[in-house]
C-alpha cells in the first residue's frame, strides 16, 4: 500500500513539474502567479489540475428505481434558476502546489537549455563539517548506534546463557551502548555573490522595476543551485550611486539625473573591499531604461573594461523600456564590449520579454 501511494505521488510530481514546464514563460512573465514564498519554497497555482475526489449521490430526490421518470431527465439536483438566491455547490477552485526552489531551478534549466556553470578559478571557501565517521562507547543518546548496541547486548546474552530463543527479549545494559562519532572536516564550497545595480532616477517607472523584480527572483533561483553560498548586493543610482538594502532597492525612486558610472565605481569599490575574485565568483547585473548623461558614456566603458570585467564572471546589462528614456546606453555596450565573453545584453520592452532575457544572461554558463 505505501508502494502504490508512494508510485501514486511521483506521478503526480510527474504531472505538476509538466504542467509548471507548460506554464513557465507564463509564470515568468507574470512574476504576481507566483504565490507565497518561504524557506526554500514557493507555491505556485495550476488551476488546469483537479484533485480526484468522490461525488456522493442525493438520497431520496427521485431518478432512476426511484420514481417516475421520463428520457433525458437528470439524475442529479438541476442548476440553480436565475432570482433563485445564493447557491450551495462548490465552484472551480486553483490547486496550489508547493515546489522546491532547487525543483524550479531544474524547470528552468530544463525549458531554457541552460547550460551548467563552471565556477571559475580553483580557489574556493572552505567550510567546516561535522562527519560522522566512526563508533565510541560515550555519547548522547540521541546519537546512539540502534544496530551495533542491540547485536552487542545480543551476544553478550548469549556467551552469558540467558538469552532465551522462546522469549527473544534483549535488553542491552550500559555497557552495550555504542554511539555514532564525528570530527570536523574542511569542505571546499564555490560561493558566489549578486551585485544588482538599478537606475532609479525619475526615468524609471513602477513597471519597469517590477520587471526587474520578476527578473531578479529567476536570475536567483538558478544560480543558488549552482553555488553552495550565495550573497546578494544592492545598489541603486541616478546621478551619485549608494548601497541599499532589498527592501529599499525595489521601492525608492529619485527624481535627479543619471550617471551610470557611479554605479560602476560602487560595484567595483564593494568587489575590491568584500569580494576578492580569487575566492568569489561575481556577477554584477546592471538595470536601466538607457537615459545617461552624455559624456559619462566613456567613463562607463573605461571603468568596465579596466576593471569590473577583468574580476566579474559576467556582466549582465537589462534595458528596460521607459517612455521617458532615451535607450542609447545599450548601443554604446554593444558597440564597445558586444564581442567580450562575459558580457550578455537584452533589451527588455515588457514583461513578455523577460523569459528571452533570462535565457540570454544564463545561457552562456558563466
Amino acid at each position: 500500500m505505501v508502494q502504490r501511494i508512494q508510485r501514486d505521488h511521483s506521478r503526480f510530481r510527474q504531472i505538476v513539474r509538466g504542467k509548471i514546464k507548460q506554464e513557465l514563460k507564463k509564470y515568468i512573465s507574470h512574476g504576481e502567479m507566483i504565490g507565497k514564498q518561504g524557506g526554500e519554497l514557493v507555491s505556485i497555482p495550476l488551476p488546469q489540475i483537479e484533485i480526484p475526489h468522490f461525488r456522493y449521490g442525493s438520497r431520496g430526490n427521485g431518478g432512476v428505481g426511484q420514481g417516475e421518470g421520463d428520457v433525458g431527465t437528470p439524475l442529479g439536483p438541476g442548476q440553480g434558476q436565475p432570482g433563485a438566491g445564493a447557491g450551495n455547490e462548490p465552484g472551480g477552485h486553483i490547486l496550489e502546489v508547493d515546489v522546491s526552489l532547487d525543483e524550479l531551478a531544474e524547470i528552468l534549466g530544463e525549458e531554457l537549455e541552460l547550460p551548467r556553470i563552471e565556477p571559475r578559478g580553483k580557489h574556493t571557501i572552505n567550510e567546516q563539517k561535522d562527519r560522522y565517521t566512526g563508533i565510541r562507547q560515550t555519547g548522547p543518546e540521541s546519537l546512539r548506534h540502534f544496530k551495533r548496541t542491540y547485536k552487542r547486548a545480543l551476544r553478550r546474552q548469549i556467551a552469558s546463557n540467558t538469552y532465551n530463543p522462546e522469549m527473544p527479549i534483549v535488553i542491552p545494559i550500559r555497557e552495550d551502548k555504542l554511539y555514532r562519532s564525528w570530527k570536523p572536516v574542511e569542505r571546499p564550497e564555490a560561493n558566489a555573490v549578486i551585485i544588482y545595480m538599478m537606475d532609479v532616477s525619475g526615468s524609471m517607472t513602477d513597471e519597469q522595476k517590477e520587471i526587474v523584480r520578476i527578473e531578479a527572483f529567476w536570475i536567483d533561483t538558478w544560480l543558488r543551485s549552482q553555488y553552495d553560498g550565495i550573497e546578494t548586493r544592492y545598489i541603486v543610482h541616478d546621478a551619485e550611486a549608494a548601497e541599499v538594502d532589498r527592501e529599499t532597492f525595489y521601492h525608492t525612486r529619485e527624481s535627479g539625473g543619471t550617471r551610470i558610472s557611479s554605479a560602476y565605481k560602487l560595484c567595483d569599490k564593494l568587489i575590491d573591499e568584500h569580494f576578492h575574485p580569487a575566492e568569489w565568483n561575481i556577477y554584477a547585473l546592471h538595470f536601466s531604461d538607457g537615459d545617461n548623461w552624455g559624456e559619462d558614456n566613456l567613463v562607463c566603458m573605461d571603468t568596465l573594461k579596466e576593471k569590473l570585467l577583468t574580476k566579474a564572471n559576467l556582466f549582465c546589462y537589462g534595458q528596460v523600456e521607459s517612455p521617458y528614456g532615451s535607450g542609447q546606453f545599450i548601443r554604446e555596450l554593444q558597440n564597445n564590449l558586444g564581442g567580450a565573453e562575459n558580457v550578455a545584453l537584452a533589451e527588455i520592452g515588457d514583461k513578455e520579454a523577460i523569459y528571452d532575457s533570462i535565457k540570454v544572461f544564463l545561457g552562456k554558463g558563466k
